[in-house]
């Protein structure tokens, strides 16, 4: 094998990923109640929202430990590449980086790099399925890297949730200003910044509104979209993910369209109902 690539589990895989061999998932973990969820194929997504809404206590979750990763860069491939969630969300990037140096102290020098995703869900997916690409195309380490993180600085992440509530609980909101009125059913559109904070784009009355708004915004700020994969998560709303993607193949035609259902750290963050779209 080549090329490796690892992945938190906060950026779902589709099927071929799972089975080409040269993905692998970094789980991070979920407490809710009093319950220990480990985010991997293992992960109840009714489950786990019915424990959500049943607990009081806001769920936390952990990200893998250096030493996962570590043990993740000891293989056969060449070229090692992990892809986490943002750096400004999440210490999966930090815990990457260090498993990297304990890896050249335990076993010495090897070609591994990690990519801060400043995105993530299908932001992480997308950002796996370029490097793979890359590689596939027989380009150097170097060139990878290269190619790869000038693809993270073209992408935009937009998304709509029915509540902000464990976003705000987790201090994953700071330096917002906007208050939403829940009380008003007032929708933001959000987004990520250049940097992988979270910002508030827009807001609408009601969710369907806010999702056309979204929609209106992702084409006014598309360009070359015939060259780029649209991917769209969701959090247990299939049919309102494919009303996200009928509106947008009708106004822009894009490479491929890709809907995943949230993983086990997507579907904490995005909560029943969410909807992530990467393009």
């Amino acid at each position: 094998m080549k090329y490796k690539i690892i992945v938190d589990s906060c950026g779902e895989l589709t099927d071929k990923m799972k089975s080409s061999g040269c993905f692998e998932t970094a789980s991070l973990s979920i407490e809710v109640g009093g319950h220990h969820i480990i985010d991997d194929d293992t992960f109840d997504q009714a489950d786990f929202l019915r424990r959500v809404a049943e607990c009081e206590e806001c769920p936390k979750s952990s990200c893998p430990s250096p030493e996962r990763y570590m043990e993740g860069y000891h293989c056969d491939a060449e070229h090692v590449y992990a892809v986490t969630l943002s750096a400004e969300l999440s210490g999966s990037y930090n815990s990457a980086v260090l498993g990297k140096n304990l890896y050249h102290e335990e076993y010495g020098e090897k070609d591994i790099y990690i990519f801060n995703s400043r995105s993530a869900s299908v932001g992480e997916t997308l950002i796996a399925m370029k490097i793979a690409e890359c590689e596939e195309a027989g380009m150097s380490f170097r060139e990878v890297i290269d190619t790869v993180e000038a693809y993270i600085a073209s992408k935009n992440t937009y998304f709509v949730l029915e509540t902000l509530d464990i976003l705000k609980k987790n201090g994953r909101l700071k330096g917002l200003k906007a208050v939403v009125a829940t009380a008003l059913n007032i929708k933001p559109v959000m987004g990520a910044t250049p940097e992988g904070t979270i910002r508030q784009i827009s807001q609408a009355r009601g969710i369907k509104k806010a999702l056309v708004k979204m929609a209106d915004e992702i084409v006014n700020n598309l360009k070359e979209s015939e060259q780029k994969i649209l991917a769209i998560s969701h959090c247990n709303c299939r049919e309102r993910a494919e009303a996200v993607k009928e509106m947008l193949v009708s106004k822009a035609v894009f490479k491929d369209v890709i809907i995943l259902d949230t993983a086990g750290i997507s579907s904490m963050y995005a909560a029943d109902g969410g909807i992530i779209v990467v393009v």
